[in-house]
């Protein structure tokens, strides 16, 4: 892609500083922010495009947005955090995986394929977080392209956002290291995971590996992260009883109470050779998580189809304690101390951020303006 006369690289090449997540060895520099690790040569790049060394250095992607919109935190999918709130998300370019059925492909996909890449607008951590307090969110969150791979941008977004009282939070692939959570421990509170199938060979064809996601989840269960995870189900792709048994019997071994989401696919990308999920198919991979011991299952992308798997029911006594149709909450019996209204066992989750919002100077706005590095009449895709 061509940004005015400049390669869509050498626009996001200017958007850099050096990195953290990383470290010198063998005279190159291995790169920790994803599960990749990549050790990456003078001039290099690593996976993701988006990451390189030069003079010794590695460079990351800071200061920058390519998609950008106030969601309900119901869309990212997490069902167990703030209900109903807004949550400001947004995304920059790169990923680590290259999957074929990808929704976000013209951001993800950037600088791997040369039809994808969208203009980008520069912006910084403090103005960043005004918008959000300006539209009335309570999260902030990394999504779009994978926000492992700009970790360093993400966490000085976050540490703005904490002084604020926003909570912060990553949608991701799960293709993490150790180091990596480690260094957004401080600042993420909730993590959600795309566990996007049960096989090791399906996940080599996504450009990753299973184990490297599963000790991801494990990772994240230790460190104490609020954790849903998301599996989108694809026809003849990962949509096995066997498989799914599977996969939702790990994610009990790890904590009945991780939500997780089953989604419905629709053809997108290169993945046009096979019809959408199913209401049925959706239904019976919401049933099989439940009989494997998961305590709240939810099954998305289809409103109102689904009966009770969009609505968020007490293990205890079955009362139904939120009720939705697709991200709108209609109905939250719940409230901020995470009880059942009708036998008061507790619910988990993040019910209630307990720190209040600290007041803004307005007119954090004006950045938006025609993106800087767009060629002329080019569209944007701030969404």
């Amino acid at each position: 892609m061509v940004v005015g006369q400049e390669t869509l690289q050498e626009v996001l090449d200017r958007h850099t500083v050096v990195g953290e997540l990383c470290r010198a060895e063998q005279g190159r520099v291995r790169c920790v922010a994803c599960g990749h690790r990549c050790l990456i040569g003078e001039g290099k790049r690593g996976i993701c495009r988006v990451r390189f060394v030069q003079e010794g250095q590695l460079r990351v992607p800071f200061g920058y947005v390519a998609a950008l919109q106030c969601d309900p935190v119901e869309k990212k999918p997490f069902f167990h955090v703030l209900p109903g709130s807004g949550a400001l998300t947004f995304g920059m370019l790169g990923c680590d995986l290259h999957c074929a059925y990808c929704q976000n492909w013209l951001t993800s996909q950037a600088l791997r394929d040369p039809v994808a890449g969208v203009p980008i607008r520069r912006i910084s951590a403090s103005e960043l977080v005004n918008l959000a307090v300006e539209c009335g969110a309570r999260l902030l969150v990394s999504s779009y392209n994978e926000p492992l791979i700009t970790s360093e941008w993400a966490r000085a977004v976050f540490c703005e956002a904490n002084k604020y009282g926003l909570l912060c939070a990553y949608v991701s692939n799960g293709n993490a290291t150790p180091e990596v959570l480690d260094y957004l421990r401080p600042y993420v509170a909730a993590y959600k995971v795309d566990l996007k199938s049960f096989r090791d060979r399906h996940y080599r064809q996504l450009g990753g590996t299973l184990e490297g996601v599963l000790e991801t989840l494990r990772g994240l269960v230790a460190r104490g992260y609020w954790v849903e995870v998301v599996t989108l189900l694809v026809p003849e792709f990962n949509d096995s009883e066997e498989e799914l048994r599977e996969l939702t019997g790990f994610l009990a071994s790890l904590d009945v109470n991780i939500p997780w989401h089953v989604t419905a696919f629709h053809p997108d990308y290169r993945m046009r050779d096979r019809d959408g999920t199913t209401t049925e198919q959706l239904v019976r991979a919401a049933e099989i998580g439940a009989e494997q011991g998961l305590r709240y299952v939810y099954a998305g992308n289809l409103p109102g189809m689904v009966g009770r798997w969009e609505d968020t029911r007490c293990p205890q006594c079955q009362a139904t304690v939120i009720r939705r149709w697709g991200f709108r909450v209609l109905e939250n019996r719940l409230g901020t101390e995470g009880k059942c209204p009708q036998c008061k066992e507790a619910i988990p989750g993040l019910w209630r951020w307990p720190r209040s919002l600290s007041p803004v100077e307005p007119a954090y706005a004006a950045w938006l303006r025609e993106p800087e590095d767009a060629a002329e009449g080019s569209s944007h895709c701030l969404r």
